[in-house]
């Protein structure tokens, strides 16, 4: 079964060009020109994934992210969002919602559908490290269930919240987290402050990077925050 793409934007021609290119891909793609038609097509199509525009009539862009990520229904589907905007704050908070990635208008259909493609190869990973106990990637060995970590043969030691938030971010490789987003998943409805997570990231990477300067696993997002390296 082809993999299905929901295009949300009021620009109908864009819409069209998205959706033309998308097919000729061998995508099943589906239109949407608002934020109530986008929802009510999550829902009743289930896509694999949505191209979502910022600006909508009606319900916006965000708020549209926003609800699919409170919906248990429709948590796990990933998001790209599109902005004509260029500003750091937008694609922050567009990330802070739920989106997976994001585009900034005018882009090219090449970059959008490699992005397309990264994001879904990005998806298939993740499922599959999730339902693994252990975790391969150059020289980085992790076993989830007995708390071991190995570095090009030896074992490395970190603390119970050096764990966690390795297994967080090796268990999503690739997708960009904010400081935010690292302490709700990490540090959960502990008073913490942003910084922590820099505190952190920077034990970690102590321990596990032969080079802090040039790090191969945890990978900073100039403005946005952190990701594992991309592993597909």
């Amino acid at each position: 079964m082809p993999e299905k793409i929901l295009v949300v934007d009021d620009e109908k021609d864009l819409v069209d060009l998205i959706v033309y290119n998308l097919e000729r891909e061998g995508f099943e793609a589906l239109k949407a020109y608002n934020g109530e038609e986008a929802l009510k097509a999550v829902k009743a199509e289930k896509p694999d994934l949505v191209i979502l525009d910022l600006m909508l009539p009606g319900i916006q862009g965000m708020d549209v992210c926003s609800i699919i990520r409170k919906d248990r229904n429709t948590a796990a589907v990933p998001v790209i969002m599109v902005t004509a905007k260029g500003d750091e704050i937008d694609k922050i908070l567009g990330l802070e919602i739920g989106a997976d990635d994001y585009v900034t208008k005018p882009f090219s259909v090449r970059e959008l559908l490699a992005r397309v493609r990264a994001v879904l190869r990005r998806f298939a990973v993740s499922s599959e490290i999730e339902k693994s106990e252990t975790f391969d990637f150059k020289g980085l060995h992790i076993d989830f269930s007995s708390h071991v970590v190995i570095v090009n043969g030896k074992h490395v030691d970190l603390s119970p919240t050096e764990f966690k938030l390795l297994r967080f971010l090796s268990r999503n490789p690739g997708r960009v987290y904010t400081r935010d987003q690292i302490l709700d998943h990490v540090w959960g409805e502990s008073f913490v402050e942003p910084r922590t997570v820099d505190v952190h990231i920077k034990r970690l990477r102590a321990h596990i990077e032969e080079n802090i300067v040039e790090p191969r696993y945890i990978l900073t997002v100039r403005g946005v925050g952190y990701k594992f390296a991309d592993i597909s």
